[in-house]
């Protein structure tokens, strides 16, 4: 992905004020940088909309030249490139349904989400729709198979315990579940986070229960096993492109992030790819908050139709009856949405409505 716009995105759901991060002097509060963890003095703004800016043209073809890295050594692996654009199939060559197909898309004139962003480099406008191919790329290839935890020690209920912990930051009495995830929380703050939190304040939000050197074995222990590939594609990444097709507004883009969140402790849902669950969490929030319909720009944009959404939208949609009613205790996901920073999203009566309960209803008669 862009360095670019991922540092554009970074900043986008981190922000730190300028003279206001740990640089500026003065002690850090533990963890007070992560974006997770509501910060006293920075209320939540909302956006009107994810409308792109007045349209202006874009950059000739010919001023667009791909540079690629000049970082290459013996240590280091190769840089992944994206995979090359396949020529567009000549008329001789397409059958009948792909005719039509073709037809119809060209009838159908997509707008183009990016052609405002020409003056905001930030957006990488020129390359942003080849950077989404890659992510797309790489989330086939880092795919998860159903049911992946079977056979091994730490089972489904112990995964949950350990993920809704992650988003409360409580200790858990799995000692060796515990040291994975700070240690997996301290290796993601490096990987995203501005301002690093130390390895002293993983310590301190487990009590203790481990040293600075333990985490640190963790660490290399994990990166080794993960061969340095940290760069896995994210829903979050998938939903601000589904938001901008769909012209969002602030409370319909909270809604998704809350809707992919708890999909986070479903075991179910792990192996559903990012795309897919962005799309669905969107599609969702979309129909509960004002009855808008998938559009067909979010499907050009998004890869997806309704009708392959609604899988995934009947699990979110359990997963929302599950925390609503109490038939879980790993409700970290729920009380978070419930402060006012953002937009206390989980107490939505939408959340309750008949379209939800209708929605879920197939799942839970089965269990």
């Amino acid at each position: 992905m862009s360095l670019a716009l991922r540092t554009a995105n970074r900043n986008a759901e981190n922000a730190v004020p300028l003279g206001k991060g740990p640089r500026a002097g003065g002690r850090r509060p533990v963890l007070g940088e992560l974006s997770n963890f509501p910060s006293k003095g920075a209320p939540f703004k909302k956006a009107t909309s994810f409308k792109a800016p007045t349209r202006k043209a874009n950059k000739p073809a010919s001023e667009q030249q791909d540079k690629q890295p000049a970082l290459q050594s013996k240590h280091l692996p190769a840089l992944p490139t994206v995979p090359p654009v396949v020529p567009a199939p000549t008329i001789e060559s397409m059958n009948e349904d792909e005719l039509c197909q073709a037809f119809s898309n060209t009838l159908l004139a997509i707008e183009d989400i990016d052609e405002g962003d020409a003056d905001v480099p930030q957006l990488c406008s020129e390359y942003v729709k080849d950077i989404y191919v890659y992510l797309r790329h790489l989330e086939a290839q880092q795919s998860i198979r159903p049911r992946y935890m079977q056979g091994y020690e730490i089972n489904e209920r112990m995964r949950a315990l350990l993920v809704d912990w992650l988003i409360q930051v409580q200790p858990v009495s799995q000692r060796k579940l515990q040291l994975v995830g700070v240690t997996a929380m301290l290796i993601a703050s490096k990987y995203e986070e501005m301002y690093t939190p130390e390895v002293g304040d993983f310590c301190y939000i487990t009590d203790n229960a481990f040293t600075k050197a333990q985490i640190r074995e963790m660490e290399t222990l994990m990166l080794r096993d993960l061969n340095f590939q940290l760069g896995r594609p994210l829903p979050l990444h998938f939903l601000r492109r589904a938001s901008k097709a769909g012209n969002a507004n602030a409370e319909k883009h909270t809604l998704a992030k809350y809707l992919m969140e708890l999909t986070l402790v479903d075991y179910n849902m792990v192996h559903y790819n990012p795309s897919e669950i962005a799309a669905a969490a969107l599609c969702l929030s979309q129909l509960l908050l004002d009855g808008q319909k998938w559009s067909v720009t979010q499907q050009y944009y998004c890869y997806y139709d309704e009708d392959h959404l609604r899988p995934v939208m009947q699990q979110m949609a359990k997963n929302v009856i599950i925390v609503n009613e109490g038939l879980t205790k790993n409700l970290a996901v729920k009380n978070k949405y419930a402060s006012s920073r953002l937009m206390k999203i989980s107490l939505l009566p939408q959340l309750k409505s008949t379209l939800i309960k209708d929605m879920a209803a197939p799942l839970l008669s089965n269990s």
